[in-house]
């Protein structure tokens, strides 16, 4: 016969307890469906792999600038729900472009952990578009939104950015 504490009995229970994961993902324009189901793939099978239970997959096709995605909000309702364990990603940068750590910050609160599988994405295009989200709404803000001097600002930076980034000086915006 053995005498097993409660206490150890508890730590393995809590253990063998399945880890609820969400999937997010993101990419900014319609065209990159493709790299959006990827992203999905690679870490449903990620979860897989350690053990985790899928309870959503949350897919957004928009900017990394725009913090009224529905997809975002939908995360954000999972976590403030505890709802989830873990929040999966391929790169910090397809939460939100700017303010990671806040967001980090605040899903720890809420005791969700975020797991980033990849690095750092040098993914220059999309930094190129949310620059000219950043000037077009600053510019507007400056000369209004349906000013020439607006226009003429925007069209320049797409031009510079055009040429600086080696591509047709016509840039998505």
């Amino acid at each position: 016969k053995y005498r097993i504490p409660y206490s150890e009995i508890k730590k393995y229970l809590q253990g063998r307890e399945e880890t609820r994961a969400v999937i997010y993902a993101r990419v900014s324009s319609a065209d990159q469906r493709e790299d959006l189901e990827r992203q999905v793939n690679y870490l449903t099978n990620y979860a897989t792999a350690k053990g985790y239970k899928v309870v959503e997959v949350i897919k957004d096709i928009a900017s990394g600038l725009n913090t009224q995605r529905k997809g975002l909000l939908r995360l954000f309702k999972l976590v403030e729900g505890r709802s989830v364990d873990v929040v999966l990603l391929t790169y910090k940068d397809r939460l939100t472009r700017f303010g990671f750590e806040y967001l980090e910050e605040f899903f720890s609160t809420m005791g969700v952990r975020i797991e980033v599988v990849f690095g750092e994405e040098p993914n220059t295009r999309e930094l190129v578009e949310d620059l000219i989200s950043i000037i077009t709404s600053f510019a507007g803000k400056i000369y209004g939104m349906r000013s020439h001097k607006k226009t003429v600002l925007v069209q320049g930076v797409k031009e510079l950015m055009g040429e600086l980034s080696g591509e047709d000086s016509e840039v998505k915006g």
